[in-house]
């Protein structure tokens, strides 16, 4: 079950996502659904089309299953998601 403590062992697509910090200030505010993931980008969907995010110098509020909400610093998700998922690091989750 996918929960705070294990969410970078987990699959982001499908899940609401917030980018609640970025160096771009376009970025920052934007919310939709994780539809790709590559090991630089995150592709949401949102309201007003899809948008690449970059990883690296962004945070991501991220919804789970069950309603609970968990905020991430984007520099530790970069890497290829296939990678991320075996790795056993729990760095920079609050």
């Amino acid at each position: 079950m996918i929960s705070s403590r294990n969410v970078l062992r987990h699959e982001l697509i499908g899940l609401d996502v917030l980018v609640s910090g970025a160096a771009n200030p376009l970025h920052r505010g934007l919310c939709g659904h994780i539809i790709d993931e590559t090991k630089n980008l995150l592709v949401i969907e949102t309201t007003r089309g899809i948008k690449r995010i970059p990883k690296m110098h962004s945070t991501f509020r991220i919804v789970l299953p069950g309603r609970e909400l968990v905020e991430i610093d984007g520099s530790v998700m970069v890497l290829a998601p296939e990678k991320r998922i075996n790795l056993h690091d729990k760095k920079r989750i609050t």
